[in-house]
């Protein structure tokens, strides 16, 4: 597999340290408020890239950190009346339950900024020891003129950068560009720790690098994130690990672009604000999951209800495919696969080589989605072709299908075709007045049941194997 490394900006075959195991490590959410949008995008595509790794038979341990220290957390904890603990319990719950939505497993490890303190302090104290870090007022900042190789990852010239930056309010810092890794604390604050340095907590940044060395060791296969964590984030994490661990500290980091809202940045302040939460009311996790996997995860995105729609119809038409054959897989009368069968099964495996092909290419997620509906277009024809298909047949192209989608976590909801087992007792008894409506010719009472079952969301589809029954948004 290739994939397109930040710090060198080219594609490079992955070589992980240890031949049966990577070690990824992704930012995860600050838990102040519900997730939005683009902080979905990088759950969901890091998500596939951990899928895939495992599909391709790599063990993987995957570290994604809540950040429950920050200033915004604070901040909501005051407007709430509650503790910064509660904040943090709350919206780390919201994750678990939005994320699940989005088919997004759990990862190896998720460790939260105030259950790894001891780690975190340690790591400053070692960077002060190495002359990379100075105290001020019980406040420790990283000194980046220490750090000749500090910009290599967002490939700005520091020198530009420190000449440009604008007076920094905090002016005990020596260079504009220095970050703190230790601040401390302020009256009235409910999060606080004893330190060499006296009470405080830690910077945004230290939280990632000391975490990332708990969990994982000095080294890393993958660092991912957000574009917008480049610089400074994980500029700043390079400069502080490799400081204090004397070694590289990320072997390749992968980075997915912006998403834009109807084309415009999105802000509160502008109205096109949309966490996950919100856009769920309108549709299912699945259908969000395949919009942000439907194009390159570095490029950009728009968000928008045309294109979201578009997504929905096009995960519609694979869950037919899936719900078709499944449905005739419980019921075709035919057992065997035909010459002519056998040999559609033997010829749709090319789309798996092309399904791998195109995710080994930097997780190319849109030519893989491609991959697989080509191989429903080739079942399709297969089917009408033949006028109906033995179980044999729609067994072996279902788990092909399913195959390659579950790797991009789509298709993992139940099959809504296979069969009257377990159906609402009213719509099977409007499927039984459908039928002997259909039988006596009486067109208009079919069609009035029909319809009634539409407006609850089901569709009827004729089949030689009998109807089928089809969960619309399934």
């Amino acid at each position: 597999m290739k994939i397109y490394n930040t710090i060198t900006r080219r594609k490079e075959e992955l070589r992980p340290i240890h031949d049966d195991e990577v070690l990824m490590y992704v930012c995860g959410p600050t838990v102040y408020n519900y997730f939005h949008i683009g902080n979905a995008r990088p759950f969901v595509v890091f998500d596939t890239l951990r899928r895939y790794l495992e599909y391709r038979g790599r063990k993987v341990n995957f570290v994604q950190n809540f950040t429950d220290v920050d200033d915004k957390i604070l901040a909501r904890a005051a407007e709430e009346g509650v503790s910064s603990r509660e904040i943090g319990d709350k919206y780390i719950a919201a994750y678990f339950e939005d994320a699940r939505a989005l088919g997004v497993r759990k990862a190896t490890h998720h460790p939260r900024v105030t259950e790894n303190m001891d780690a975190i302090i340690d790591f400053v104290k070692a960077l002060v020891d190495k002359g990379h870090a100075y105290v001020v007022d019980g406040n420790v900042y990283f000194d980046t003129e220490s750090w000749p190789r500090y910009g290599a990852l967002s490939g700005q010239d520091v020198g530009e950068l420190r000449a440009g930056a604008r007076i920094d309010v905090d002016e005990r810092k020596q260079s504009p560009l220095d970050f703190a890794l230790w601040k401390a604390a302020k009256e009235g604050e409910d999060l606080s720790w004893d330190s060499p340095w006296g009470k405080g907590r830690p910077g945004w940044h230290i939280e990632c690098s000391a975490m990332s060395k708990r969990y994982l060791g000095d080294t890393i296969d993958i660092h991912a994130g957000g574009q917008d964590l480049i610089f400074p984030h994980h500029e700043n994490e390079i400069a502080q690990s490799e400081a204090a661990n004397g070694v590289t500290f990320s072997n390749a980091w992968m980075h997915n672009g912006y998403i834009t809202i109807d084309k415009e940045k999105m802000a509160k302040s502008k109205g096109n604000f949309f966490t996950v939460r919100d856009i769920l009311k309108d549709y299912d996790g699945e259908t969000v999951r395949f919009f942000l996997l439907a194009g390159h995860y570095r490029g950009p995105i728009d968000f928008s209800k045309d294109l979201m729609e578009q997504s929905k119809a096009a995960l519609g038409r694979m869950r037919t495919a899936r719900d078709t054959l499944s449905h005739i897989a419980a019921k075709s009368d035919t057992e065997a696969l035909t010459d002519a069968e056998r040999a559609s099964l033997d010829a749709l495996l090319k789309y798996k080589d092309k399904f791998i092909a195109a995710m080994d290419d930097d997780l190319n997620t849109a030519d893989a989605i491609a991959a697989i509906f080509e191989l429903i277009a080739d079942v399709n024809t297969q089917i009408a072709a033949a006028g109906g298909a033995s179980k044999a047949y729609a067994q072996g192209a279902l788990a092909l299908l399913l195959e390659l989608a579950n790797v991009l976590g789509l298709l993992e909801t139940p099959a809504a075709g296979g069969g009257e087992e377990g159906e609402d007792p009213e719509v099977l008894a409007l499927i039984e007045a459908r039928g002997k409506a259909r039988a006596e010719k009486d067109w208009a009472r079919a069609d009035e049941i029909r319809d009634r079952l539409k407006a609850k969301g089901i569709v009827l589809k004729d089949t030689p194997q009998g109807v089928q029954i089809i969960r619309e948004g399934r």
